[in-house]
């Protein structure tokens, strides 16, 4: 008898870039990620409590966005305090923030960009 397969881990992925946003959700669902997402910071927090996902991946571009990202990770985590949540962002902005879980510092390359949400799954 087998066991039914595991399913595939679930992404929130919050990327503010319309342009941006599809590419990144296709290359996750191409990865064997089940992905929802949003540009909205509240839609996300209400996909959030729809949905559960196992990892929540808010992109971060520029210095300006620190501030909101970080309230969206605070607020995520006060409804779920173990939930995983990474910011994609540029190693500067990296520099600037504290609040997610890991950080995956990398530009537009899609290799390293799966390489980095697996490994973030792995280490939590």
């Amino acid at each position: 008898m087998t066991s039914p397969a595991a399913p595939d881990p679930s992404i929130l992925h919050v990327c503010k870039r319309e342009v941006l946003r599809p590419i990144r959700d296709q290359i996750l669902r191409l990865s064997g990620f089940t992905v929802e997402s949003t540009c909205d910071h509240e839609e996300a927090l209400a996909l959030f409590r729809q949905n559960a996902p196992s990892l929540v991946l808010i992109d971060v571009e520029g210095e300006e966005a620190v501030r909101d990202a970080e309230r969206l990770c605070s607020e995520i985590k006060t409804i779920h305090h173990g939930q995983l949540v990474a910011f994609v962002c540029n190693w500067r902005v990296a520099l600037l923030t504290d609040c997610p879980d890991e950080i995956l510092r990398t530009e537009f390359d899609p290799a390293a960009f799966v390489e980095g949400v697996r490994k973030t799954f792995e280490t939590h």
